[in-house]
C-alpha cells in the first residue's frame, strides 16, 4: 500500500498527541480512532505493541471529493496510523493519490496528499 510515512523517538502518546494537533492545523478532524492492540487483546486475548488507527477528515476536501464523486465516500476518512516498534513510532497515512487514481481527482488529491504530509512533517 502506498503510504506517506515517518517515524519519531516521540513516546507513543506524545507521537499521537502531536499527530492529532498537526491534523487540526491541516484543517482534518479525527472522526473515529480505533486501538487495534486494546481490541485484539479484548477479543482474542493477544498482547501486540500499540497500534492505532485515526479516521481524519478534512471537510472542505470531503466535500468536493464528494461532489466530484459520491462513491469517494468509500474511501472516507483517511487513515492514518501510528505504531510502536521498539523506541521508534511510525506514523503513516494513506496517501490519496494511491486512492483517487481518477484523473477528476487530480489537484484535489494532490492537496489532501500535502496536507497529511505537512502534519507528519511536524514530527520529530
Amino acid at each position: 500500500m502506498q503510504g506517506i510515512e515517518t517515524t519519531t523517538s516521540l513516546s507513543f502518546d506524545e507521537a499521537e498527541e502531536q499527530i492529532r494537533s498537526a491534523l487540526v492545523d491541516q484543517g482534518f478532524g479525527v472522526l473515529t480512532e480505533i486501538d487495534v492492540a486494546a481490541t485484539l487483546k479484548a477479543k482474542i486475548g493477544v498482547d501486540r505493541t500499540p497500534l492505532k488507527i485515526l479516521g481524519a477528515c478534512n471537510p472542505h476536501l470531503a466535500h468536493e471529493a464528494l461532489t466530484i464523486d459520491p462513491t469517494v465516500a468509500l474511501l472516507l476518512p483517511c487513515n492514518v496510523v501510528l505504531e510502536q516498534s521498539g523506541d521508534v513510532v511510525s506514523v503513516s497515512a494513506v496517501d490519496p493519490r494511491a486512492l483517487m487514481d481518477d484523473p477528476r481527482f487530480n489537484d484535489l488529491a494532490a492537496a489532501a496528499t500535502i496536507k497529511l504530509q505537512a502534519a507528519l512533517d511536524t514530527l520529530p
